[in-house]
């Protein structure tokens, strides 16, 4: 048993190129990705379309909040227990014939996978939907070792022909559409069938074929898991289009990548999770395909089974007696599709593999941004905590009530309270503090207010003077002031019935 699991300490922050965080700052991502109009139009599409059915299904549910809560209930159990939950895992899953493996990072996950891969004496691999694969930049650190990682959920496989990176938890081609998707089967997919049209079924099918050839002759599979038990060594993941099926029973080797929050006490608390997952994450009453296993059986399915347990940050995080929440996420997405922020950006911009309201918590706590001390101030992780207007949507979205508001608050004042320097925005929030207190000062400047009315254009004032007011017209659009204001309409109408 690893020591990490103490906690004695944080571990140390990650690097900067650590591949849980790809890209730029969020605000220098939102300039470019505000820019490309048919992704924002496909993301608004898809994600009212996944909010939609959600809503329905879940209000079909007498007892959809006693869900919640037991499902949050569960959780915090799960955490306070880690250590003794994980170790009875590793027990119940050495019982059984498989093989369990520590990673502290993505450095050391990645080691352990690349030499289970060349023991096996292959070079290809199929790959189940996975998150924590993801996070640790598996699929490049494999293909520098010269193994070929295809990845074979449809969304996955999409991103993975493009070049792209993912810009949804759930789907991560959420920012493409039909004609886009055909064209990318066309240049980059082997042996395209003649013909093949932009209709759904005629990708679904080219895909198909492309992977059945891959399923049938690729010896080891790589996969996540959505839920781990503790009381059996059950491995479980939930998917949707049968390829997930394929890949954890065809092989003759499995290795799963498991973040160590996934443990749950107990089997019949499944009986929870299998009604909140399929709901708040495709808006269906049961998910299509939900693959169990538990070690290996002689004769049925892979007769290797190694279970790698990735912590990369995460005990740190659980540190944290505000910002553990994150852990909490059981990677459904339905924060992200309410997210007012997330429609109008797209995942790219939170430059992580972890987007949307979860992403903006989860993804400084798992790289320690201002934890262990002072923060960067060229640290693009610094800036998710304020990709939010923290209108509290994602919260009632959760299906095991993370309360990310909160948590976006306590993380921005860590953020701050890190920082060594001051910013216009403090002069900008020491100046309002002054005006807000005293009504005398706030009435003369509303009444100010009103010159607003001259500059504004079709209703808005699209800039305004002066460093801190450009900087917050520069991203979004001023009202323009009413005519008369409340005090004044008070002043004029109180002695009224």
């Amino acid at each position: 048993m690893t020591t990490f699991l103490g906690m004695p300490a944080p571990l140390p922050a990650h690097t900067p190129d650590d591949p849980l965080r790809w890209g730029p700052s969020f605000p220098q991502a939102a300039h470019q990705t505000l820019r490309n109009e048919q992704m924002r139009a496909n993301l608004h599409h898809a994600t009212h379309t996944i909010r939609d059915k959600r809503l329905r299904v879940t209000a079909e549910l007498p007892d959809w909040e006693e869900l919640r809560e037991a499902g949050a209930a569960i959780k915090r159990e799960a955490m306070a227990r880690l250590p003794e939950l994980l170790v009875q895992l590793e027990q119940q899953v050495t019982a059984r014939g498989g093989v369990v493996h520590w990673a502290r990072d993505a450095a050391e996950a990645n080691r352990i996978v690349t030499a289970l891969v060349r023991d096996t004496g292959t070079d290809r691999v199929v790959k189940v939907k996975s998150m924590a694969t993801q996070e640790i930049g598996l699929n490049e650190y494999l293909a520098e070792a010269g193994i070929t990682a295809t990845e074979t959920d449809l969304a996955e496989l999409i991103v993975q022909l493009a070049g792209d990176m993912p810009s949804h938890i759930l789907v991560p081609a959420i920012h493409r559409n039909r004609t886009e998707i055909r064209a990318i089967f066309r240049n980059r997919m082997d042996q395209v069938p003649e013909g093949m049209t932009d209709e759904p079924r005629d990708l679904a099918m080219a895909a198909r074929a492309h992977l059945r050839r891959l399923f049938l002759t690729t010896p080891v599979a790589i996969s996540g898991a959505n839920m781990a038990i503790a009381e059996t060594g059950t491995v479980a993941v939930y998917e949707s289009e049968g390829n997930g099926r394929m890949c954890l029973t065809l092989p003759d080797t499995l290795i799963t990548v498991m973040g160590i929050e996934k443990v749950l006490p107990r089997y019949r608390d499944l009986e929870v999770f299998a009604q909140l997952l399929p709901r708040s994450s495709t808006g269906e009453r049961m998910n299509p395909y939900t693959s169990m296993w538990t070690g290996i059986t002689p004769g049925d399915g892979p007769q290797q089974f190694h279970l790698v347990l990735l912590d990369n940050g995460r005990t740190r995080a659980l540190a944290d007696d505000v910002g553990r929440q994150a852990l909490h996420c059981i990677r459904c997405s339905a924060c992200l599709n309410v997210c007012p922020v997330y429609e109008h950006t797209s995942g790219h911009a939170y430059g992580s593999v972890y987007p949307g309201p979860i992403g903006a918590i989860l993804t400084p706590q798992l790289l320690g941004t201002g934890q262990t001390g002072p923060t960067d101030p060229h640290d693009p992780t610094a800036t998710l905590p304020f990709a939010s207007s923290l209108c509290g949507a994602c919260y009632e979205a959760c299906p095991v009530k993370i309360d990310i508001p909160t948590a976006l608050v306590h993380l921005r004042e860590r953020v701050n309270r890190s920082h060594p320097h001051r910013t216009g925005w403090d002069a900008g929030m020491r100046l309002a503090s002054r005006v807000l207190k005293d009504g005398d000062r706030f009435g003369a400047v509303a009444r100010g207010g009103r010159l607003g009315r001259v500059i504004a254009h079709h209703q808005r004032i699209g800039h305004l003077p002066l460093p801190v007011l450009s900087n917050w017209t520069r991203t979004r659009d001023v009202p323009r002031p009413p005519s008369t204001t409340f005090r004044d309409w008070w002043a004029e109408h109180r002695g009224e019935d």
